[in-house]
């Protein structure tokens, strides 16, 4: 599993961190850092909250998600 922060089109505005139940997100210079990526749920919120549409969930072929952002 990976959570993928496209460092293009974060503004940093660190929603995914706010919004993260398992608080695997950290605030960053840049853009947020995946502190401790193998405690995920992929629940799905730090994707479907952020505004620029900047983080992608990578599933491993054995999980289905749980949460799809429609646009």
């Amino acid at each position: 599993m990976a959570i993928l922060i496209d460092s293009e089109r974060c503004i940093n505005c660190n929603t995914c961190v706010e919004v993260c139940v398992m608080d695997i997100l950290r605030g960053g210079d840049r853009h947020p850092t995946v502190a401790y990526p193998d405690e995920c749920w992929h629940c799905g919120a730090c994707m479907m909250d952020c505004p620029v549409d900047a983080i992608r969930i990578a599933l491993p072929q054995r999980l289905k998600p749980i949460a799809i952002k429609v646009r």
